[in-house]
């Protein structure tokens, strides 16, 4: 499935975790429901908001041409991990090893 999506131009769901998904692979996201409570995706360009019915979802993809050029780091920028954290793994083995050695 996660390959079908990395190579769609475009994906069609209701999903909240498609939506999340599809916007992680930097491919545009048409929802099919009226509302959505991931506004920053849709304020972004990235999630198009295609309505219930079979006429606005046909509406919204037609008259979609294209992503945005930038897609905004809206959950970070994927480096949480490798900043230096007083409860990483290597720390806390480093502190084991000093409360033994006392």
């Amino acid at each position: 499935m996660l390959i079908l999506k990395q190579n769609a131009r475009v994906i069609l769901t209701d999903s909240g975790g498609m939506q999340e998904e599809a916007y992680f692979l930097d491919v545009p996201c048409f929802t099919l429901r009226p509302e959505n409570k991931w506004v920053e995706r849709v304020a972004a360009g990235w999630n198009v908001l295609a309505g219930a019915n079979k006429e606005d979802m046909l509406n919204a993809v037609t008259s979609f041409l294209t992503p945005p050029d930038n897609r905004p780091p809206l959950y970070g920028d994927g480096a949480a991990s490798p900043k230096d954290h007083p409860y990483t793994p290597s720390r806390l083995r480093r502190t084991r090893r000093n409360i033994f050695e006392d």
